[in-house]
This record gives structure tokens, C-alpha cells and sequence, in this order.
């Protein structure tokens, strides 16, 4: 049964212009000053889902984005100052990007946030896709070399997870060999352990579910890692075959489960009067993330044609036969129209999924902030009061 909602905000500032006529994707660079106002931003979306008794806040930890769309290097810093201006929400990892990190950094830095915000950040992890940020910090993204990242990335999570969970620990890998056996105090170092550890054991953590491999799913069962779905593989009729793919990797793993269980979808919304309305009002905004995210390879199927289409940000798009957002609606993802709309929406949702008890809604990169605080109010007010009854 669906009882909590959250939100996801990249971390994208306000544009000037936006969708296939605007400035093309890699034609932006904008002001220090305005990329810093993201943080700005972000304190507003906060505030308003606190007041309005959502759950959870995400965001996405991305780097060098001088063209404004997700500007947020560090969320853990960020959290800790947001936590102080809030009383109830959660602030939730989506994603810390493990191969930037060495894991020992990250599980400190979760665990001094845990500490520091009582208890209210939830633990992310992801791979990285973008190469510019992930090559640029010395490994290889999944862009460049997938073999690499993941072997590199189910290390890390390994070591992380070991840090979290023993009092004092050792690991010989591929990639790490911790701790280093020097000598310290009289002593040969063997074994070593984290300080602090986290505050409530165990970290709730998540991971995207985007290429639904099955080795990446025994991974995350493995671990008891939990599952977000949004975007790519939540696109669509591949939704019930991944969920169902994910309860089925419980089952081998020893948890029998109802479908939903352990795993949060997230939604695209825009509530107006009607469904033509929220379309219209929504367009631009989904034309400006179908610029960003499609030449990174969240939109499969795009021929050569439509990507150089999309590159020259003209009109030129609009007669490529890219995706639609009547598409995405039509396919699920999207979630427009009237509250009593989006709400049966939902609770066929809840239906079909039983196990399900979270749900993302927000709006995509490229939505101003206005309009962003103005649909977490609608959603607020109009649809949540049926689910949190």
C-alpha cells in the first residue's frame, strides 16, 4: 500500500528558454553565480515539501555541468545544512556515485551525516553514466568501459557495506587492498575500522534499476540493497517486467515477497484542468530533459538522425519523430491531467503492486522553479490526503 511520496530534484537552475527551439544543450554555459543558485533553489523545494508532509527529498550527485542542469557535486554536504532547516523530511542519496569516491570517504561522510542529521539521510549508490564527470575522476564511466565501472562499483559497495556492518574489517580485492599491512604503534596493521559507523544499522540503501540485468539485481539482493525505478526502465510496459523480474530475485534470494516490495517508482507530473492542458503546460519542459538525456542513452532506439536533431536544438527536432510526451503519458511514465486523475492513476498503481509503499513524483529538468512548488502543492493538497488517510 502506497503511504509515503517523495520528490526528485537533479539540481537544475532556471533557464531563460527551454525545449527544441532554445539554446541547444551543449550552447549553454551560464554564470557562476547563477549555477550556485541551484542550492537556493533547492532550500525552496524543501521547505515547501515539509510543510506539505512529504516524505523524502532526492537529489543526484553530478559534476562540471556548466550548462546548468545538474549542479550538485556533494549531497551530503547539503543535506546536513537542509536538515537543519527542517524538522520531519528525509533526504535521500540519488545517487552518490561510487567510482568517484574511494569508499572509506564515502561511508565517512554518510555516516558523520547520519549522525548529524538524526538519522534522516538515506544512503545511495550508482555507477555513473555521465563521462565527463565519472572518466574525469580516473575510472571509467559505463559509457567507457561498462565491464570496468561495475567490477569497480560492486567493490566499492562491498567494502562499504563491510565498513557499515563489522565492528573492524579487512578486504583483498581487485581494486582495494584494505587496510594496508604497515606498521603502526608497535604493531602490524591487519585490520581496521570506521569512525564514526552510522547511527542506525542497517543503511537503508538504494540503487537505480535501469538495465534490469539480472547479475545487477542478485547483486543489490545480495546486499539488501532496495531499488528505485524511474525514467528508463519504469518507461512503459518494461515497468511490470521489471518489478516482476525483482520479486522473482527475492524469491532466489530466500524473500518471498508481493510485487513493489522493496522498490520506489518514480513519476513525471503535471496537474491541470484537463489532460490537454497538462500536456500543453508540460511540453517544453519535457522537450528541454529529451535534449539533455537522450545522446546519453536514456532514450533507446534513437537513430543517428534524431540525435543530430536533437544536438541542433532547432525545430528541426520536431520533424525527427522523437518520442512524445503524449507517448510517455500514454506509456505511464508521465502522469498528467486532473488530481482525480493522477490519484486513479495511482491507485491502480497500488493495485497492481501491492508491496509497493513509496512513490516519486516531481517534476523533470528543465521545470522552473515556480512550477516545480506549484505542482508539489496540487500533488500535496489534492492527491496525497487519498493515500496518507
Amino acid at each position: 500500500m502506497i503511504t509515503k511520496f517523495g520528490s526528485l530534484f537533479a539540481g537544475h537552475v532556471d533557464f531563460e528558454d527551454l525545449g527544441f527551439d532554445a539554446t541547444p544543450v551543449n550552447e549553454r554555459r551560464l554564470t557562476d553565480e547563477r549555477l550556485a543558485g541551484v542550492f537556493g533553489k533547492a532550500e525552496a523545494i524543501v521547505l515547501k515539501m515539509e510543510d506539505l508532509g512529504y516524505d523524502t527529498f532526492w537529489s543526484a550527485e553530478h559534476h562540471f555541468q556548466h550548462e546548468g542542469y545538474e549542479c550538485i557535486p556533494n549531497l551530503l554536504m547539503m543535506y546536513v545544512h537542509l536538515a537543519n532547516l527542517t524538522k520531519n523530511l528525509k533526504f535521500g542519496c540519488g545517487f552518490n556515485v561510487n567510482p568517484m569516491w574511494h569508499p572509506l570517504r564515502l561511508a565517512e561522510d554518510y555516516a558523520t551525516a547520519d549522525i548529524l542529521t538524526g538519522g534522516r539521510v538515506i544512503f545511495g549508490v550508482g555507477r555513473g553514466y555521465h563521462s565527463r564527470e565519472v572518466d574525469t575522476f580516473g575510472v571509467p564511466s559505463t559509457i567507457t568501459d561498462n565491464d570496468a565501472n561495475r567490477e569497480m562499483f560492486e567493490e566499492q559497495v562491498e567494502i562499504i557495506m563491510k565498513a557499515f556492518n563489522e565492528e573492524s574489517f579487512s578486504y583483498k580485492g581487485k581494486f582495494y587492498d584494505l587496510p594496508p599491512e604497515v606498521p603502526y604503534r608497535g604493531y602490524t596493521l591487519k585490520e581496521i575500522t570506521l569512525v564514526p559507523r552510522p547511527r542506525t544499522l542497517p543503511v537503508e540503501t538504494y540503487q537505480p534499476i535501469v538495465s534490469a540485468s539480472q547479475r545487477a539485481m542478485d547483486f543489490m539482493a545480495k546486499h539488501g540493497i532496495k531499488g528505485i525505478i524511474g525514467g528508463g526502465a519504469a518507461a512503459g510496459g518494461a515497468q511490470d517486467q521489471v518489478i516482476t523480474q525483482w520479486r522473482d530475485t527475492l524469491a532466489m534470494h530466500g524473500r518471498d515477497t508481493e510485487l513493489g516490495t522493496d522498490l520506489i517508482i518514480g513519476y513525471s507530473i503535471q496537474i491541470a484542468d484537463t489532460e490537454d492542458q497538462a500536456i500543453k503546460e508540460a511540453t517544453h519542459f519535457f522537450e528541454e530533459n529529451m535534449k539533455m538525456f537522450a545522446p546519453l542513452g536514456f532514450v533507446r532506439g534513437l537513430s543517428d538522425d534524431q540525435m543530430a536533431a536533437l544536438a541542433q536544438g532547432s525545430s528541426k527536432a520536431r520533424s525527427a519523430q522523437l518520442p512524445t510526451l503524449e507517448e510517455g503519458v500514454k506509456a505511464g511514465s508521465w502522469l498528467c491531467g486532473p488530481s482525480e486523475m493522477v490519484t486513479d492513476k495511482l491507485l491502480d498503481v497500488q493495485t497492481r503492486y501491492p508491496g509497493l509503499e513509496q512513490v516519486n513524483v516531481g517534476s523533470v529538468i528543465g521545470t522552473p522553479q515556480n512550477v516545480i512548488l506549484e505542482q508539489l502543492e496540487r500533488f500535496g493538497k489534492e492527491v496525497m490526503p487519498e493515500f496518507k488517510k
